[in-house]
């Protein structure tokens, strides 16, 4: 399928599973049999989505005290006063961000990003956007490449970090690496206005 319709297809079951009541488990079973089925269908191997699904663990952990933290009605369970509406939204920000988080690595695993940016580019996106992430998509194994290169550099000279008395120097990395990255946009970019870039790509 064409990068521009999966996008689509994309924001139109995301819009779906928000809009769904979360009291509709039923509906939440459904929805996940839909990404089991694509997935088979792509040939997408579950052990390759389970290991990405670790950008989850924040609203796991926030699903996880909402229970401990709201108000209303309490149940026990296990011997633990929880939350009645406080479970409830627990398992719709699961439901919810799981469902989500499993859509997105689907199309992240059946979409190159070059082809994800020219889908972007048909739907009419703002192009300048568009351009941002261009360049994000071209020079971020640029910058990956350099950051390694610096943690090669400090593990040479008996750096490592081990506990917070450390960080200042992880920091001192971090604004250097800004500041290259930085200076190459801007070198990047006199390159370009030199060849006649007038803020619009080439066709």
């Amino acid at each position: 399928m064409p990068a521009h319709l999966k996008v689509v297809a994309l924001v139109g079951f995301m819009l779906v599973v928000v809009a769904t009541p979360r009291e509709w488990f039923a509906a939440y079973a459904f929805f996940l049999a839909v990404l089991v089925t694509v997935g088979a269908v792509a040939r997408v191997r579950p052990g390759w989505v389970l290991k990405r699904m670790v950008v989850e663990t924040p609203f796991v952990v926030f699903a996880l005290l909402m229970p401990f933290i709201a108000q209303g009605p309490r149940v026990d369970v296990l011997g633990l006063s929880l939350s009645e509406s406080g479970l409830l939204s627990a398992w719709g920000l699961l439901a919810k961000g799981t469902l989500g988080v499993i859509a997105g690595l689907l199309l992240a695993a059946t979409t190159t990003p070059q082809e994800l940016v020219r889908g972007l580019e048909r739907l009419r996106m703002p192009e300048q956007l568009v351009q941002i992430m261009a360049f994000m998509v071209r020079y971020l194994e640029v910058v990956t490449d350099e950051m390694r290169r610096m943690a090669v550099a400090r593990a040479s000279r008996g750096f490592e970090a081990r506990n917070p008395l450390h960080w200042p120097v992880l920091a001192r990395s971090v604004g250097a690496l800004f500041i290259r990255s930085f200076e190459r946009g801007e070198r990047v970019h006199l390159a370009m206005v030199s060849r006649g870039y007038t803020g619009r790509m080439p066709r």
